[in-house]
């Protein structure tokens, strides 16, 4: 899920986004026609992605913002409508960016651990990247008001049923929830950067053993019919 400033500019088509569609919040800035404009303002998204990322949500105003790229704060209202809009577009980037990355790595495999596997060393790649933009984002998530919020929670439901398919199809017992299966793993996969440090296994290795771990019981299983 390497979510950087290239791979933002490449996910999904930018769309408008209305009020009703994020709970009443407006979280999407004006578009324009003018080019000129338009890299300014894809400029100002790539700054307030490394802002938040180094500093947080809260942390992070429209001033900061501004200096950053050599405006004034009034200025930068042309191009946005608000921080809590500029950090839902933001942050749907970049997990549109992810899902790309997922999705590219499961197509051309049939095999429900293959896809398994697949996705979990994208996820391990991603997290990892010092230059990914997803980790600090998904990591101040807590941090922000309820009505962005709600808007985040929204695009991370949709990523994560890439792996709601990919564990649904997978040849586990029954007696397991998948949901608490699903919630697991990727709880271990998205907090990677607390419990990896390099070393003897590469980071393809790690990701490897995630699904051995995982699939253990069902293996187990399999042995036992």
């Amino acid at each position: 899920m390497v979510a950087n400033s290239d791979e933002m500019r490449r996910a999904a088509p930018r769309r408008q986004r209305t009020a009703r569609e994020h709970g009443g919040t407006a979280l999407d800035a004006p578009t324009t026609d003018d080019g000129q404009a338009g890299e300014r303002r894809q400029e100002i998204l790539e700054v307030a992605a490394q802002l938040f990322a180094e500093h947080g949500y809260r942390s992070t105003s429209i001033r900061d913002i501004a200096d950053r790229v050599g405006m004034l704060p009034g200025s930068l209202y042309y191009h946005i409508r608000s921080k809590e809009a500029l950090f839902v577009e933001i942050h749907d980037k970049a997990l549109d960016a992810a899902a790309i990355r997922v999705r590219d790595a499961i197509e051309p495999l049939a095999d429900p651990w293959d896809r398994l596997l697949a996705a979990c060393e994208e996820m391990v790649e991603i997290q990892l990247n010092p230059g990914s933009l997803t980790l600090p984002i998904m990591n101040i998530f807590r941090s922000v008001p309820p009505e962005v919020k709600v808007a985040l929670l929204r695009k991370r439901d949709e990523f994560e049923t890439i792996f709601r398919l990919i564990v649904e199809d997978l040849p586990l017992p029954a007696e397991l929830d998948r949901s608490i299966y699903r919630i697991l793993l990727l709880r271990l996969l998205n907090t990677a950067d607390e419990w990896y440090h390099e070393g003897r296994l590469t980071r393809r290795e790690i990701a490897g053993q995630i699904v051995a771990i995982f699939r253990h019981d069902a293996a187990r299983g399999e042995t036992q019919a």
